[in-house]
């Protein structure tokens, strides 16, 4: 669900110190002061002569460095040796003290160079249990528009699987309430502008992908996990605490795939009658190759000139806008003209929502 220019883009997120730089002001405008301070020190260690293999490496990054979340890799490197609590000079950054930053993160980066590298191999794992507020709150919204109020949702780049389990928590979206009455988790986002529309609405189990699954339940995949949190948000490590208890319960249904793969594998899928079948995804578009955005583009297109009131399609993204350096809530629907709906800037995990629609 991408519309700007491809090769505009491209260059965009290419450069390696235009990512970092973008980074910086896109974590500020979320609340992110300490990351902010990590991901600047990083920067300003780029072009030293003597700079470690892995600092070496952010430089001289082959890929498109912010498509490609680099420095989000770079700052959660860091933030997993803070978590390991045996590095109190990064105590200081972490508090958000006065501290040398650029001394302490080189220092940090030449004695655990080779344990660092591990976090520029993949992709960040940001999963946020925030984001499915901006899922419900479209959906409330489609189903305003006659679509049927039964959904059953695919997520495509699902992590650790955490938005698969969506049903599992309760939603307060500007006094509008949605989920069981006794959830895993509740989501209360700052609401500004008008609520969305109320009414019921249920979602059967949803079913995601995701090319490298994280299993929640392992010690080793929750510690990466939190190290890919701001800091600075403490509500993300409790809702990641919730999380990880819902999967110890029951695991959600998460398998490894390619993206592509799984949505024309799933569309092939008979849908069931009185449902809106949806596709949903939150900070994945950027990590997808251009041919597999464009096969998930036709598949959906094509799914989309089937539906029928009955058999109804929805694509919901929540994905980075590096302009207004926050993210932005869109959805397509057929039957209908398929077209892209604005519904909301969000914060980039989850604190506010500012519906548009």
């Amino acid at each position: 669900m991408v519309t700007k220019d491809k090769a505009a883009d491209r260059a965009f997120h290419g450069d390696v110190r235009e990512a970092f730089a973008n980074q910086i002001a896109y974590c500020r405008a979320n609340g992110a002061a300490v990351t902010a301070r990590v991901v600047g020190a990083v920067l300003q260690l780029l072009d030293e002569p003597d700079a470690s293999p892995f600092v070496a490496r952010i430089a001289q990054w082959p890929g498109q460095a912010l498509a490609d979340g680099l420095p989000l890799r770079a700052a959660a490197a860091v933030h997993a040796r803070h978590l390991s609590g045996t590095i109190p000079e990064l105590d200081a950054i972490y508090a958000d003290d006065d501290a040398d930053d650029v001394a302490i993160v080189r220092d940090v980066c030449h004695a655990y160079s080779e344990a660092m590298m591990p976090w520029l191999d993949g992709p960040p794992q940001t999963n946020e249990a925030g984001r499915s507020a901006n899922f419900i709150a479209a959906m409330l919204w489609l189903a305003e528009q006659g679509l049927p109020r039964r959904f059953a949702c695919l997520e495509i780049g699902s992590s650790a699987g955490i938005n698969l389990m969506i049903e599992r928590y309760r939603y307060d979206l500007g006094g509008v309430i949605v989920g069981p009455e006794r959830p895993a988790l509740t989501l209360a986002p700052e609401w500004r502008g008008v609520p969305p529309p109320p009414g019921p609405i249920e979602l059967m189990t949803p079913k995601g992908c995701d090319i490298a699954p994280v299993d929640l339940t392992d010690p080793d995949d929750a510690l990466r996990l939190r190290s890919y949190i701001w800091p600075e948000h403490r509500v993300r490590f409790e809702r990641l605490a919730a999380a990880i208890a819902a999967a110890s319960e029951q695991k959600p249904r998460l398998e490894q795939s390619t993206a592509a793969d799984f949505v024309e594998r799933e569309l092939a899928v008979p849908q069931e009658p009185g449902t809106t079948r949806v596709l949903m995804h939150s900070i994945v578009w950027q990590y997808l190759p251009d041919d597999e955005q464009e096969r998930i583009t036709r598949a959906m297109e094509a799914a989309g000139r089937a539906a029928s009131p009955e058999r109804a399609l929805a694509w919901i993204a929540v994905e980075a806008d590096r302009t207004l350096l926050s993210h932005r809530l869109v959805v397509r629907h057929w039957p209908g003209d398929g077209g892209e709906t604005k519904l909301a800037i969000a914060h980039a995990h989850g604190a506010w929502i500012d519906w548009r629609a």
